[in-house]
């Protein structure tokens, strides 16, 4: 019994494996392979030469994306007094404090990011256990613990993504939709992969880029020249 349907392999068969590509390349290529119905999502895979083990190389961040991600996120904002005014001004779609803790202790979970205030942490403590495992905890290595609620609820609306890197040394992310079409998705591309080479952490030695995929939902993985894929971003 095959591993892919038919679709997949005759897709597959089209991509040099032995070839990296170049950034223009690999996702013209991506697109090309795409054979489902729904709008897939564009997915990247980052292979570092870090050892997140050690805090010092914890490659951990976001970045706004220049044609954001295609996905509708749903915001809960944990805020008071003017925040909590800012916040539903700047398009959250929850914001309250006490009341969402209670609800969400009850099993709701509708929503896709938190945000909270400095001041409403204590409270939001309370369900880190139910937010915690779900990735869902406001963070301020983020920037989503400030009292800037408004700039950051615009930035997530408009396309921000969290990132980090795994036990594997591995980072993933979704960078646009298949309907995005081939510019949009080269600057997407460019703006992430130029973020984490920022954050080449200083006790990192050898190689920091190690390997690069990109492959939409469903389709076959196509492979990048990292060296030039460093040069296109700088």
């Amino acid at each position: 019994m095959p591993k892919h349907g038919k679709n997949f392999r005759n897709n597959a068969e089209k991509i040099d494996r032995t070839i990296q590509y170049t950034l223009e390349e690999s996702v013209k290529h991506v697109l090309a392979s795409s054979y489902v119905k729904f709008d897939e999502t564009i997915d990247i895979a980052m292979k570092l030469g870090v050892d997140p083990r050690h805090a010092d190389q914890m490659v951990r961040s976001s970045v706004v994306l220049p044609h954001g991600t295609g996905k509708d996120i749903r915001v809960l904002v944990f805020a008071k007094g003017d925040k909590e005014t800012e916040a539903k001004e700047a398009g959250a779609d929850f914001v309250g404090g006490d009341d969402l803790v209670e609800k969400i202790k009850e099993g709701w979970l509708e929503f896709d990011k938190t945000v909270a205030t400095p001041d409403m942490m204590g409270t939001v403590g309370k369900i880190g256990r139910v937010l915690g495992p779900r990735n869902l905890m406001p963070n301020a290595k983020l920037g989503t613990v400030t009292f800037d609620v408004a700039n950051i609820v615009k930035e997530i609306k408009s396309g921000k993504v969290d990132f980090r890197v795994e036990k594997t040394g591995i980072i993933h992310a979704g960078i646009g939709k298949c309907s995005f079409g081939q510019e949009k998705l080269c600057d997407n591309l460019k703006a992430f992969v130029e973020k984490v080479i920022q954050l080449k952490p200083s006790s990192a030695k050898g190689i920091y880029l190690r390997s690069v995929t990109l492959s939409s939902t469903m389709g076959p993985a196509v492979k990048l020249d990292t060296a030039a894929l460093t040069a296109a971003v700088k």
